[in-house]
């Protein structure tokens, strides 16, 4: 038990800062931020009092840090879709907002698996018109989860390059997929 704590306290002092300023980056109030990190640490006490002790701490923190962001906006429903795609999009990884941050939630309920195929179908489409390389760099990020740093230890292209292929993508994208979005999401 004691070897648990110790663990426990090594991750929340190793990783607190870097964490909370990654949520910090995708939510706005400093008190929805701070109840995020707070559930987040308290998920890993209760990971390790299950036995279920954490390989890869860092990754699985973040993983869960992105879990409580995507249940926060799916909560709020006052602010559109773009205006808090346009508010967390900026040419960094870690600032940008992911596409399972926004999708409807992946239950068994009719109108979310229905919304969900909707939009997978136009994003299809979407992606095909992108110039491969955008495309790729969009897929591998977006829908494989993968970060722009090991996608540029996996391909050799430099990181900014990326990052710029990952941006056009978005902003094709985003003005394809207009149309589908005030057809869903407005009044």
């Amino acid at each position: 038990m004691r070897g648990q704590d110790q663990q426990i306290q090594a991750a929340v002092q190793e990783q607190r800062g870097r964490l909370l300023a990654f949520i910090r980056r995708r939510v706005p109030d400093p008190a929805d931020a701070e109840d995020i990190l707070q559930d987040v640490f308290g998920e890993l006490v209760e990971s390790y009092r299950m036995l279920k002790p954490v390989e890869k701490v860092a990754s699985w923190l973040f993983r869960v840090a992105r879990n409580r962001i995507t249940d926060l906006y799916r909560k709020k429903k006052t602010a559109s879709l773009e205006e808090e795609m346009l508010r967390y999009a900026d040419d960094n990884e870690e600032g940008a907002l992911l596409l399972a941050d926004v999708l409807p939630a992946a239950d068994d309920a009719p109108e979310n698996r229905l919304l969900r195929e909707t939009l997978m179908e136009a994003l299809a489409e979407a992606l095909e018109e992108l110039p491969k390389n955008q495309r790729d760099v969009f897929v591998w990020h977006e829908l494989e989860g993968k970060t722009f740093k090991e996608l540029a230890e996996e391909t050799g292209v430099p990181l900014k390059t990326l990052i710029s292929r990952k941006h056009y993508a978005v902003q094709h994208l985003r003005q394809r997929l207009q149309v589908l979005y005030n057809n869903l999401f407005t009044d």
